[in-house]
């Protein structure tokens, strides 16, 4: 199988990052942690568009049930 150069490249730099923390994970994420923070972008947490995705699907939920409730027939 060719390598890709691009794909080596990364594989590169991500061998030479993980060694400038001596390969500890919590060193590396604390590391890109405070360059996201160096970046002035806005950061999107996860966990809010978990959460309002479940509120709206049990708001989804509430309505079609309420049709049920709401109908004499059923």
């Amino acid at each position: 199988m060719r390598e890709d150069p691009i794909v080596a490249e990364i594989r590169k730099f991500r061998a030479e990052h993980a060694a400038r923390h001596g390969h500890d994970l919590d060193r590396i994420c604390d590391a890109l942690r405070k360059k996201q923070a160096k970046s002035g972008r806005k950061i999107v947490s996860r966990a809010f568009c978990v959460k309002k995705q479940m509120l709206n699907e049990f708001f989804i939920d509430t309505v079609a049930a309420s049709k049920y409730v709401d109908d004499p027939d059923f």
